[in-house]
């Protein structure tokens, strides 16, 4: 995969128009809309300073601290989730663009919403569902000899959204290490669209040694797992 590299760019670069509006609860008068083209691969709070910095100025004293939130449709967006995902879940391919978004500073939903004061807390998630991916992979064996430049190499890549500051380190990640015979499992999430989703482990062949397609991929997902003890 780390070879593909014209492939790799075109998902990278992949964007979603967003159409960001201020809840008409939160102001007494008509603010202005903002609009912005926003990464795929990021995630919100990498995203929307701007933004926030916008409506900041139609809220009242009272909610300027309080933590943004935005909501599409009427659902919350969890910011842990990358932008294209949650676009895809609660969108996908029949809405029209710009994706209307709508901007909250009260009422944070915290039955819903894990709260986010500071890109810190953005870094850290990242960097754990990193070491996740790469203990499937590789055991572990790639991050833990990674340095502290590495790693803030990687993420430096994606806040700026710099395709090849990241992949020059990415690639690491994306390639079988010298003693193993390519990936041990392939770190896969399958999403619903209520939000949730399933982890399995994945091997990279089928039983009968032939490489996993996406369809295989689909069947192990739509398959119940079995409880222990059942068959």
């Amino acid at each position: 995969m780390a070879n593909d590299r014209e492939i790799l760019r075109e998902i990278w670069e992949g964007k979603i128009p967003v159409h960001f509006k201020l809840s008409a609860d939160e102001t007494d008068v008509e603010p202005e809309e903002y609009f912005l083209l926003i990464p795929r691969l990021s995630y919100f709070p990498l995203v929307t300073d701007k933004v926030r910095k916008h409506f900041l100025r139609f809220v009242s004293n009272e909610l300027q601290d309080g933590e943004m939130w935005m909501d599409s449709n009427g659902i919350p967006l969890k910011w842990h989730f990358p932008i294209g995902v949650l676009y895809d879940l609660l969108v996908g391919t029949d809405g029209t663009l710009p994706w209307h978004v709508t901007v909250h500073f009260s009422k944070f939903p915290d039955d819903i919403l894990i709260r986010c004061p500071n890109k810190e807390i953005v870094e850290a998630h990242f960097m754990s569902s990193l070491k996740e991916a790469d203990v499937l992979k590789h055991r572990g064996q790639v991050v833990s000899a990674m340095q502290k430049k590495d790693h803030n190499q990687l993420w430096l890549g994606l806040v700026n959204d710099k395709f090849d500051q990241f992949w020059a380190v990415n690639r690491r990640l994306m390639e079988p290490i010298p003693d193993q015979d390519g990936f041990k499992h392939i770190p896969v999430r399958c999403y619903a669209e209520d939000g949730t989703y399933q982890q399995k482990l994945v091997a990279p062949s089928t039983a009968s040694g032939q490489k996993r397609l996406l369809q295989d991929l689909l069947d192990d997902f739509s398959t119940p797992v079995r409880k222990a003890g059942k068959s």
